[in-house]
């Protein structure tokens, strides 16, 4: 017989459960992108550049803006009227990224689980493990992640670019959210 939780107990256990399927989710679309730009045994390198493609698959407005030209998406895959309007398209700037606090956090749980390793000293390398790749691979497949994973191709096929290029690149282009002070919303 299980005894009821008080409400205040309730309420941590419930917070602690979306953070847990949170944590999840970012991690999944991290392994998905670090998959997606490397093969085998091949490092990703560059904190930037992880961040900045990370910043283009999760605001497709923003990549829609990048493109070459707007019928560059596969089918399927562009930004929905719901996604260009969705809560998630908004954002705070940060001096890396939308999402700066949490990528260490995110990244040490990949290498933590064994999907992972660092592998570039000062300098931020991460190398794919096999297991991490066969799981990249089994979530590309999962209706849910489907979309992503086409959009981490489309990613790797038009902004394939280092860190340093990819800012220059969002700088020069979406001027208007590199303008703004850090913690403005964009």
């Amino acid at each position: 017989m299980s005894v009821p939780l008080p409400r205040d107990d309730r309420r941590t256990a419930q917070f602690q459960q979306r953070l847990r399927t949170e944590s999840d989710y970012h991690q999944a679309r991290l392994l998905l992108l670090l998959s997606g730009f490397t093969e085998d045994e091949e490092e990703f390198v560059g904190l930037t550049r992880l961040v900045k493609l990370d910043f283009l698959l999760r605001y497709p407005a923003m990549t829609r803006r990048l493109l070459p030209e707007p019928g560059n998406w596969p089918e399927g895959t562009e930004p929905t009227r719901d996604e260009l309007l969705a809560v998630e398209s908004r954002m705070i700037r940060y001096r890396y990224g939308p999402w700066d606090d949490r990528y260490y956090p995110m990244l040490g749980a990949l290498v933590g689980r064994g999907l992972a390793v660092f592998t570039g000293g000062r300098r931020f390398a991460a190398r794919v493990t096999p297991r991490g790749r066969q799981l990249a691979t089994q979530l590309s497949e999962v209706p849910e992640w489907r979309l992503t994973a086409a959009r981490i191709r489309l990613l790797r096929e038009h902004f394939d670019f280092s860190g340093e290029q990819l800012k220059s690149l969002i700088y020069e282009h979406l001027d208007d959210v590199a303008a703004l002070a850090q913690g403005a919303e964009i």
